[in-house]
């Protein structure tokens, strides 16, 4: 959620910020709310110093044995104007809370203009061997598969899935399955071994709260899958010591960033505690609902994927140091895959809801012949943290909003997808990464 404090003081950088993402605040709207704002603050203060005078007044009264019916009279409406006064600027909080749940952070300012993933900014590019002549990787020395024709053979089944789920699941089966659960064991091995994670499990199912916090809803409700509770209708919602607690809607995480991230929902962390460094691998479901048409041919887009996340909640003066950090996180896995891969800083316009700043990781697919997105790694700020309440506390001074950060250290499935496409041989066998093959039983090549 955006700072109200900053609109207040600064509505012109707010504007302006939210202009690089292509929207234009309404600061009419924001203007008329404050005013109002102000307006009903004001009359509260002045009849709560009203109403301190007028008690004062009868005290004085009294002692000296003068009338004060008409004081007594006064002080006996005030409780009431006041709230009615309280009621209003609820109302008025309610509004203003509610319309900037649905506003997205603000970019950075190092974060470049632009309108779409046409304006993102390549950082750097990583290729195991020497680059062709336009600096893509080299082209394989024969017509390349793509990883569906690659994959089928070995185990990689859609037609299994769609009869059980339906379009855009998949099943696999042998070889494919063991080289999946291979990427994602050594993934979570290097993230928690040599970059220093806490690797954790966490619910897959989460509530409405939850979600509103990490800032997937209300603007995602639609590119969630909702969860029904099953039971009898009056079965009462208990929580762990058996309290009777209110019914909240639940979903299906589309990330372990929810979680994860929101383990520090209402609280207050010690500064000693920070940094946290969370990982996690889960399966994500994504219903997808703005993507019709997109990428419907194999594991690209998938209602349901594997990720191993990562995320850190850390003092506000280190978050871009993390963020930078965190990226190395992203690309050492693809270093030690060596598969070729490219570092791109988005654009206003391409960047997340809740993200400050944002990098991409493209992976090169050779049957594409293009790079395609396999790890996202954001700076949040203290969007999320005021969402959440989620605060630290400073030597001195006042409990301060934290930073969180969040990345996928990586997909799985897409990484499945690159490794199946850039270690294919001609006869249509996958050589396993070295990096793998520990977690392989020691298998050099898969061939059907």
């Amino acid at each position: 959620m955006l700072d109200p404090n900053q609109l207040r003081k600064d509505l012109a950088t707010v504007i302006d910020r939210l202009a690089l993402r292509g929207m234009v605040f309404d600061a009419e709207r924001f203007n008329r709310l404050e005013a109002r704002r102000k307006t009903v603050q004001v009359e509260t203060e002045n009849l709560q110093a009203r109403r301190n005078a007028v008690s004062k007044l009868i005290g004085q009264l009294k002692s000296k044995g003068a009338d004060a019916s008409q004081e007594l009279a006064e002080s006996q409406a005030i409780p009431a104007r006041l709230k009615e006064l309280e009621a209003e600027l609820a109302a008025v909080q309610a509004e203003l809370n509610e319309w900037l749940m649905t506003l997205p952070n603000l970019p950075h300012a190092s974060v470049p203009a632009g309108a779409s993933a046409d304006d993102n900014v390549e950082v750097r590019r990583w290729l195991p061997a020497a680059a062709a002549a336009d600096g893509n990787p080299q082209p394989l020395p024969f017509e390349p598969k793509d990883h569906v024709s690659l994959g089928e053979p070995l185990g990689l089944d859609f037609d299994a899935a769609r009869k059980l789920s339906g379009a855009r699941f998949m099943m696999l089966r042998g070889p494919i399955a063991r080289l999946h659960r291979a990427l994602a064991q050594f993934m979570l091995d290097l993230q928690t071994t040599e970059h220093g994670y806490l690797e954790c499990y966490t619910p897959y199912i989460v509530n409405s709260s939850t979600l509103f916090g990490t800032g997937q809803l209300p603007k995602f409700k639609d590119d969630m899958f909702w969860v029904t509770k099953g039971g009898a209708d009056d079965e009462p919602n208990l929580d762990e010591h058996g309290n009777a607690v209110a019914s909240e809607d639940l979903y299906l995480i589309s990330t372990a960033e929810i979680p994860l991230t929101a383990s520090v929902r209402d609280s207050i962390v010690p500064l000693s505690a920070l940094p946290m460094k969370l990982t996690a691998h889960t399966p994500c479901f994504r219903s997808e609902a703005g993507s019709g048409g997109r990428d419907t041919r194999g594991m690209i887009r998938q209602h349901q994927f594997d990720k191993v996340e990562m995320v850190q909640i850390v003092h506000p003066d280190t978050s871009y140091d993390v963020l930078e950090q965190m990226v190395g996180h992203a690309e050492a896995v693809l270093q030690k895959l060596r598969v070729p891969y490219r570092v791109v800083l988005l654009c206003g316009g391409d960047m997340g809801f809740g993200s400050a700043k944002t990098y991409d990781l493209e992976v090169w697919l050779p049957a594409q012949n293009t790079w395609r997105e396999i790890s996202s790694v954001s700076n949040c700020e203290a969007f999320q943290a005021r969402r959440m309440q989620a605060r630290y506390r400073p030597e001195k001074g006042k409990p301060e909003y934290l930073h969180t950060l969040n990345g996928s250290g990586l997909a799985v499935g897409r990484a499945l997808v690159a490794v199946l496409e850039n270690y294919q041989q001609e006869d249509g066998s996958i050589v396993v990464p070295e990096v793998l093959r520990p977690y392989m039983g020691g298998l050099t090549v898969l061939s059907s």
